[in-house]
């Protein structure tokens, strides 16, 4: 295939542990030092970013074959303007994708898996070896994408939020969250450790620990285990489920409305009695978070946009 000078190629990376612990202690003799002195590995860390960066070598000269190659650490994903003709590539583990698919429109996304020997590949199926073949494939249509529901929290303020694996309502830290929680004509006063709205890409994730834990008590008292969730839940089901952590019932609040499919008849809806600190977050970075106190209305649904991952 020849090269298209015009089209452009996100290659959206991850900084290794390494990179971080040097960013936090400023040089790889004090890294080495800090994790030594606490019986870390020091050459598992090394070894793990040695192995990252030659991914990215070697991705970026595969791709430099097809466009215009763009890198792009995470860490600046929601302010940049992706290009309505842009293919991305994510490199790294399966979180970078869920991180990534949120800020596309209609985009086509490809996982790459920098360590298969690492990493489980849910959401990065192909190798590093695999990328000219698929690259190739997908810029000439020949290639399949998945569509991914996104779920989607929006303000009474008009603010929102698009979740790809799920999204977190609840405080900042430990300290139980109040709310007035509606779901299908019914409504109660809640104080718990916040909600989990999970896609259907994301049942694999907190929500699966969440179903674990619940599992985990029952079994513990001769009940019948761990709820599972219908086969039919995937990652393009146009609808969610809902989890209520840890409520907690008291002469003010209740703990029945704590778990339920949310689809387009039965969106969910929950009103901020917090005086501060309340938060709405997806996927997992609480850095890219909506303020959610008093006064504030939150409404979860299924998104109107998609995401489309190569497969």
């Amino acid at each position: 295939m020849q090269r298209n000078a015009k089209q452009r190629i996100v290659l959206v990376t991850q900084k290794t542990r390494l990179e971080n612990l040097v960013y936090r202690y400023n040089t790889i003799e004090q890294v080495k030092f800090y994790l030594e002195c606490r019986s870390g590995d020091f050459e598992e860390y090394r070894t793990e970013h040695e192995t990252y960066r030659e991914a990215l070598n070697s991705v970026v000269q595969s791709l430099e074959r097809f466009g215009r190659v763009q890198c792009l650490d995470r860490e600046y994903i929601s302010s940049f303007l992706f290009g309505e003709d842009d293919l991305v590539v994510a490199l790294g583990r399966d979180g970078l994708v869920a991180n990534v698919l949120k800020y596309l429109e209609r985009q086509k996304l490809i996982g790459v898996n920098s360590d298969p020997r690492r990493w489980d590949g849910y959401l990065v199926p192909f190798t590093v070896s695999e990328v000219p073949l698929i690259a190739q494939e997908t810029l000439k249509n020949l290639r399949k994408t998945q569509i991914v529901t996104l779920a989607q929290a929006t303000l009474n303020d008009g603010q929102s939020l698009c979740g790809v694996n799920d999204i977190f309502i609840g405080q900042k830290s430990h300290v139980s969250a109040r709310y007035e929680l509606r779901f299908a004509q019914q409504k109660e006063l809640q104080c718990s450790s916040g909600i989990i709205v999970s896609t259907g890409l994301g049942k694999t994730g907190w929500l699966k620990s969440v179903l674990a834990g619940a599992g985990g008590v029952d079994r513990y008292f001769g009940l019948q285990g761990a709820p599972q969730l219908p086969q039919e839940f995937q990652r393009d089901s146009a609808y969610l489920y809902y989890a209520v952590r840890e409520p907690y019932a008291s002469t003010s609040t209740g703990d029945t409305l704590v778990f339920g499919k949310v689809d387009a008849a039965h969106p969910l809806q929950i009103t901020s009695h917090m005086a501060e600190n309340g938060v709405i977050f997806s996927d997992g970075v609480e850095e890219d978070y909506l303020q959610f106190n008093a006064g504030s209305v939150a409404t979860v649904a299924v998104a109107e946009k998609q995401g489309h991952l190569v497969v």
